[in-house]
């Protein structure tokens, strides 16, 4: 990962600890996290615990609970879904896991920027994390929606919920947008005190801004295809995204002189706006093959 000299001491650490859990639990985190003091290593054994109290919650809340129903061994078997699940699902999972090896290599592009640049990358992206919740949910619902009016023959209403979807966004997107690109910084303030690495988080941010107004407008495409089970399609897209645009515009910009994060933040609105492209020219050719 080209990870900074003066912090692979505490990624080590960070690491050794954190590879015995695989996601986070945020109350459990900040509880555990305020016990243990604010240290790397504090952080990922918060996260392991978390994930252990959960575990030992749901155990104790299923023994108490009667259940509606009975699990046994014959109930876990193939059958005639089962291929259709895999057929729909394993292209997504696919996206999912290159997408995120993308970002892996990105970040590792900006590690090599050194350690105030790498520190500011990952309170940015932290910040990316809660911008992007909104156009995420709407993606989700919309293909659970698109997918019920496709299943009732009701291709007008579906394609309005993506309209209606895209509105709706926009409207948080473009109060989002100004506030991240004028008060990015107030916004890293709430992970980081370090002034320096703050001003870096704000320059990936100000680069990263315009893609709150593009996200929705991919996302009501991505989430139209997935509810019409075009899933292939939206695996195709994503990786076209990433090789194409993302990842090369984000190692050119690493390698120049005066490589600064904003210009690297650039990559994402780009790669989106791509995406954007190709979607609505396949929705050209897809519409007269599938719903004409």
């Amino acid at each position: 990962m080209q990870a900074p000299a003066e912090a692979k001491q505490l990624t080590a650490a960070y690491i050794r600890i954190c590879g015995a859990s695989c996601a986070i639990n945020v109350v459990g985190d900040l509880l555990f996290v305020a016990v243990l003091g604010m240290n790397v290593a504090g952080a990922a054994l918060a996260t392991v615990l978390a994930q252990a109290l959960s575990v030992v919650f749901s155990l104790v809340m299923l023994r108490k609970k009667q259940l509606t129903f009975r699990f046994r061994r014959s109930n876990f078997r193939l059958n005639e879904q089962s291929a259709r699940i895999v057929k729909i699902g394993l292209p997504l999972a696919l996206q999912e896991l290159l997408t995120q090896s993308s970002f892996v290599a990105i970040c590792a592009f900006v590690n090599r920027l050194g350690l105030e640049a790498s520190s500011g990358y990952g309170v940015a992206s932290k910040l990316i994390g809660f911008i992007m919740l909104v156009p995420s949910a709407l993606m989700q619902s919309l293909a659970s929606f698109v997918s019920m009016n496709v299943g009732a023959d009701d291709e007008k209403r579906a394609e309005k919920a993506a309209v209606t979807g895209v509105w709706i966004c926009e409207i948080v997107g473009v109060a989002v947008f100004f506030l991240v690109l004028r008060h990015g910084d107030l916004l890293s303030v709430v992970f980081t005190a370090d002034s320096a690495v703050i001003a870096k988080s704000f320059a990936y941010l100000k680069g990263f801004a315009p893609e709150v107004l593009l996200t929705p407008v991919l996302f009501a495409f991505i989430g139209y295809y997935n509810g019409h089970e075009a899933t292939v399609w939206s695996m195709v897209q994503g990786l076209l995204q990433v090789f194409l645009v993302r990842l090369p515009f984000s190692f050119f910009m690493s390698i120049q002189p005066d490589a600064s994060l904003r210009h690297i933040g650039y990559a994402a609105p780009l790669a989106t706006a791509f995406g954007i492209l190709i979607n609505a020219l396949y929705l050209f050719f897809y519409r007269k093959k599938h719903l004409q």
